[in-house]
């Protein structure tokens, strides 16, 4: 007798070799420029349900660059394995030819060269083009967001997320889950969450005070698709007071809280789900630990850290999902479910290539709405790159728009050492290309904001390092409860990544002087998005803004300030 298993095992091979995720195959067309939208959007459907996955968009309705990381490291059983491999490895990995389209949407090399080649990526009216054209195949189709939407753009600050629920209310997903939104505040959340059409999912979102869960947010809701009874958990990001600040949102906690997951996959499965899917927010290892230790669990729709992988990833009987970040792809699974087993699968993550597919005019007519009573101040032209300059942010440690960010603050704020924080959203800009304020904030758009300076012991500040190397390199999944390295201007460091906490970081050394930071002395730092109440300092896109403007044109010397033990 075949398990169920096998037959999972023989999906992913069958995804290989008859291109139900098919990288190979259309990028080499895209690299002899013969992409079509048919090409992206071509998958033969496959068995009686069909799942739709964005994440990540943070509020990125238009067309944008987005360079993948050049670092990504794994520690611990993740160490070497995907998502944890960049660049070159990572193709060979997947077999993706070199100068591909495939080679530009899912690694870094070349990124500038390709990109004038190939064009810009995302736009939620293109977007919209492909969850149309889903849905006008498969019209059951279940549309789910992962999280990170209402956060990371000019005009989704100053509309407190609205424009980005009008827009996605356009696209009519059947549930969300949530992260950054709640940056927002409490009282904003629940005001856009009470008028969403459909479900505002999270397991894991409790009251605080009570210890019970929140009645804002259903732990799960059930779909018919293809026949099949789906029953769709949410759950959110779970390390929200860790990460963020806890004063924005004191009613609610959050956590993993597996022994719930667990509790709550067995109570639908004793309601008649056939099909049970996650729609996380917890980060990709988070999830493969999760799908260790929960049973029951067919599908994993993963998001926060942004990874984009062509193929499912299986752990045990359970298939994870990553579709990337900022709009560059959506993701469709179709799924074979038999007798209340999922027993086949296969998957295309469709890259969202902005001068091949076509835009949905209803989307577009949207998108311009939201967007026009500020095109004015958004495209204003502060600067420009130079004819070299790449700016990017993504990596676990600097990238150059962190070096521009850190360069601002010790020059506008006159600070010795710079601290900026390693988020991983905000797109790249091109050598040659103006600086708009738009762009500006793409890189800086939170609630808070403020630019600070003040003084730190270098002891203070060893801590507060070691403390944010542990929440991204603790060797187990569910203590890595931060974004990237915390970016730092005009400090050097050494980071074993392998060593225990209090032992990781070494060699600190103030690089105006070159002399090693002294434990007792007191040194000038300035930094921004601090989770304390009461900061106070001028908004991190002024400082940025003034910064530029001064330079007119930016031109980066390389980062070599961090070494790296692996």
């Amino acid at each position: 007798m075949v398990s169920r298993r096998d037959f999972l095992q023989v999906a992913m091979a069958t995804t290989a070799i008859y291109g139900a995720s098919s990288y190979g195959r259309w990028g080499r067309l895209a690299a002899q420029q013969r992409l079509t939208q048919g090409d992206l959007l071509d998958m033969e459907s496959f068995g009686n349900v069909s799942l739709i996955h964005v994440t990540d968009i943070h509020a990125q309705m238009v067309p944008i660059h987005f360079r993948e990381p050049e670092v990504n490291l794994g520690v611990g059983d993740n160490r070497g394995v995907v998502p944890h491999i960049t660049g070159a490895e990572f193709r060979r990995h997947y077999g993706i030819e070199d100068g591909s389209y495939s080679h530009y949407a899912m690694t870094y090399d070349d990124f500038a060269s390709l990109a004038r080649g190939y064009g810009r990526m995302g736009g939620l009216d293109r977007v919209a083009t492909v969850v149309n054209s889903i849905r006008a195949e498969r019209p059951d189709a279940l549309l789910l967001d992962g999280g990170d939407t209402w956060h990371g753009s000019y005009t989704c600050y100053h509309t407190q997320g609205q424009d980005m629920v009008n827009v996605m209310n356009l696209l009519k997903p059947d549930a969300m889950t949530f992260h950054w939104e709640f940056t927002l505040g409490s009282d904003r959340v629940r005001e856009l969450v009470s008028g969403l059409p459909y479900a505002a999912l999270g397991q894991n979102i409790f009251d605080a005070e009570w210890d019970e869960p929140a009645e804002d947010f259903k732990p799960y809701e059930f779909y018919e698709s293809g026949g099949v009874k789906v029953a769709v958990i949410g759950q959110a990001f779970p390390y929200m007071p860790i990460a963020n600040p806890g004063w924005m949102f004191p009613e609610y906690s959050f956590g993993i809280r597996d022994e719930r997951m667990q509790e709550i996959v067995d109570e639908v499965r004793g309601q008649g789900a056939e099909l049970v899917v996650c729609l996380s927010h917890n980060g990709f290892d988070v999830d493969k630990k999760m799908a260790g230790i929960v049973t029951g669990i067919d599908v994993i729709l993963s998001g926060h850290t942004h990874d984009a992988l062509p193929e499912p990833y299986l752990v045990g009987e359970t298939i994870v999902i990553a579709s990337g970040s900022n709009g560059k792809f959506v993701s469709r699974v179709d799924l074979d479910v038999r007798d209340g087993q999922m027993m086949g699968f296969r998957h295309r993550l469709i890259p969202i290539l902005s001068d091949v597919i076509a835009p949905d005019p209803a989307m577009t007519d949207a998108i311009t709405q939201e967007r026009a009573p500020y095109l004015d101040t958004l495209s204003e032209v502060i600067g420009h790159t130079g004819p070299e300059q790449l700016l990017y942010r993504r990596g676990n440690f600097n990238g150059t728009w962190d070096d521009l960010i850190c360069d601002a603050l010790l020059s506008e704020r006159e600070a010795e050492i710079a601290l900026s924080p390693g988020v991983r959203w905000g797109p790249s800009l091109l050598p040659g290309s103006p600086i708009t304020r738009e762009d500006i904030w793409n890189v800086t758009s939170m609630t808070y904001p403020e630019a600070y300076r003040t003084t730190m012991t270098g002891e203070f500040l060893k801590t507060i390092m070691e403390d944010v190397a542990d929440n991204i390199f603790n060797p187990d999944p569910y203590y890595q409860q931060g974004g990237d390295m915390v970016r730092v201007g005009g400090m050097g460091y050494r980071i074993d990544i392998s060593a225990p906490i209090g032992e990781r970081i070494s060699e600190m050394t103030l690089l105006s002087t070159g002399e090693p930071i002294e434990a007792s002395r007191d040194y000038v730092v300035a930094g921004w998005a601090s989770v304390n109440q009461g900061t106070e300092g001028p908004p991190i896109w002024d400082v940025v803004e003034d910064h530029i403007a001064k330079l007119e044109e930016v031109s980066l010397d390389p980062n070599s300030s961090v070494e790296v033990v692996r």
